[in-house]
C-alpha cells in the first residue's frame, strides 16, 4: 500500500511534462540536477537557524534594544486563583461568581491578559532577527540571478527545461531560504501571535509547499526570482517595526511609506503581470499543460489573494499617514470665539497624545502583514 502510493505520488505525469522521466534529470558529464532529497538538509537547517536566532536575539537584538532605551516594563502579576483562571484559560470572559467584587475581577483579569501581551522587548528581538535575515536574502538573491540571462528576459527562464542544472549558488539560496521558512513555522506558537495568526500559517506553509514543489520540478530559475522579489520588501517592514518600538515615529513613518509604494510595486504589479505571466502563458509555448504546472499556478494564486489582502490594509494604513487621520486631529486646535479650549477640551487632548505616543501608526493596524497589534502594548 504504502509503496503504491510512494510510486504514484512520484509519478513522472505528475511532476514532468509529457515524454520526460526522471532519469533524464539524473547527473552526467558534470551537470548535476535539482533531487528532492536534496531537501532534506532543510529540517536540521532549520533548527540551526532556531539556534542561531537565538544567540542572535541575546547578544545582538538585546543590546542594541539597550543603546535605543528600549527595556522590559515591570507588570504587576494577577494573584493565584483557580477560578478565575480557569475562566481566562477555557472563555476568556468573566465568571458572575467568584467570590470577588466585580471591579476585583476586572482588575484580575486586566493584570492576567498583561502577562500574555509579549513585551516591547520581544517584538523588537523579532524585528531584528527577520530584519537582518531578509536583507541578508534579498542582497545574496540578487546576486544569484543578477547576471542570470532570465533576469531580464522571461522567456529564458523555459529555455531548455526541464534539463536545466543547477549551480551552488541557486541550491545554497534554495536551502537556506526553504530552512528558514520552515524556521518561522516551528516558532509560530512561541513568537509574538498577531491578529492574522491564521494567514501567517497559510502564508508559511504555502511558501514551503511552493519551494519545494518548485525544486521537485525543477522550477528553480522562476523560484528564484519570486523568492528575490518576496524578498526586496520585507526587510523594509521590519526595519520600520524596530524603529516604532524604538520611539522612532518619524522615521518608522517613513520607512512604512517607502515599503508600501515596494510591496504595492512587487506585489500587485511585478509578481502578477511579469512573473505570473511567466509561469501562465510561457509554458505552454513548449509542452502541454500538466499537474504540476496547474498545481504551481493554484498555489501562487493563494499567495496573490494573500498580497492582495496585505496590500488593502497598507493602502489603509498608507492613507491614514498622509492624511493625517491617526492623530485624531491633535495637531489642529480646536479654537472658540475667544480663541481659547475648555479645560475639558485640553483633558482630552493630552489624555489622547499620551496614547498616540505610546505607538505610531503602524502599531494600531498593521498586524495583518506581520505588525504589531494596538492591544499588545
Amino acid at each position: 500500500m504504502l509503496q503504491t502510493l510512494y510510486d504514484y505520488f512520484w509519478w513522472e505525469r505528475l511532476w514532468l511534462p509529457v515524454n520526460l522521466t526522471w532519469a533524464d534529470l539524473e547527473d552526467r558529464d558534470g551537470r548535476v540536477y535539482a533531487k528532492a532529497s536534496d531537501l532534506y538538509i532543510t529540517l536540521p537547517l532549520a533548527l540551526l537557524f532556531l539556534i542561531i536566532r537565538y544567540f542572535f536575539e541575546l547578544y545582538v537584538a538585546t543590546p542594541l534594544a539597550a543603546l535605543l532605551n528600549i527595556k522590559e516594563k515591570t507588570r504587576l502579576r494577577a494573584p493565584p486563583n483557580a477560578i478565575l483562571e480557569h475562566f481566562y484559560l477555557t472563555s476568556g470572559k468573566q465568571p458572575k461568581q467568584s467570590g470577588l467584587s466585580g471591579r476585583q475581577v476586572e482588575r484580575w483579569f486586566r493584570r492576567r491578559r498583561n502577562q500574555d501581551r509579549p513585551s516591547l522587548l520581544k517584538k523588537f528581538r523579532e524585528a531584528s532577527w527577520r530584519f537582518t535575515f531578509y536583507l541578508i536574502a534579498f542582497i545574496a538573491g540578487m546576486a544569484v540571478i543578477v547576471d542570470k540571462p532570465w533576469f531580464y528576459d522571461m522567456k529564458k527562464v523555459w529555455e531548455g527545461y526541464p534539463i536545466q542544472s543547477t549551480i551552488p549558488s541557486q541550491y545554497w539560496y534554495y536551502m537556506i531560504e526553504l530552512s528558514f521558512y520552515w524556521s518561522l513555522l516551528f516558532s509560530i506558537a512561541s513568537d509574538v501571535k498577531r491578529k492574522d495568526f491564521k494567514e501567517q500559517i497559510i502564508h508559511h506553509v504555502a511558501t514551503i509547499i511552493l519551494i519545494s514543489f518548485s525544486w521537485f520540478a525543477n522550477y528553480i530559475r522562476a523560484g528564484t526570482l519570486i523568492m528575490a522579489l518576496h524578498d526586496s520588501s520585507d526587510y523594509l517592514l521590519e526595519s520600520a517595526k524596530m524603529f516604532n518600538y524604538a520611539g522612532w515615529k518619524n522615521t518608522c513613518n517613513n520607512i512604512f511609506i517607502v515599503f508600501a509604494i515596494v510591496f504595492i510595486i512587487t506585489r500587485l504589479v511585478i509578481l502578477p503581470f511579469w512573473i505570473l505571466h511567466c509561469t501562465l502563458v510561457y509554458p505552454l509555448e513548449l509542452y502541454p499543460a500538466f499537474f504540476g504546472y496547474y498545481f504551481f499556478n493554484c498555489m501562487m494564486g493563494v499567495l496573490q489573494l494573500l498580497h492582495i489582502f496585505w496590500a488593502y490594509l497598507i493602502l489603509r494604513m498608507a492613507h491614514k499617514f498622509i492624511t493625517g487621520k491617526e492623530l485624531g486631529g491633535i495637531a489642529r486646535p480646536e479654537t472658540s470665539g475667544q480663541g481659547s479650549t475648555n479645560r475639558k477640551t485640553q483633558f482630552l487632548r493630552k489624555r489622547q497624545f499620551k496614547v498616540w505616543e505610546e505607538g505610531c501608526p503602524l502599531k494600531k493596524t498593521s498586524s495583518a502583514f506581520n505588525g504589531p497589534t494596538a492591544t499588545e502594548q
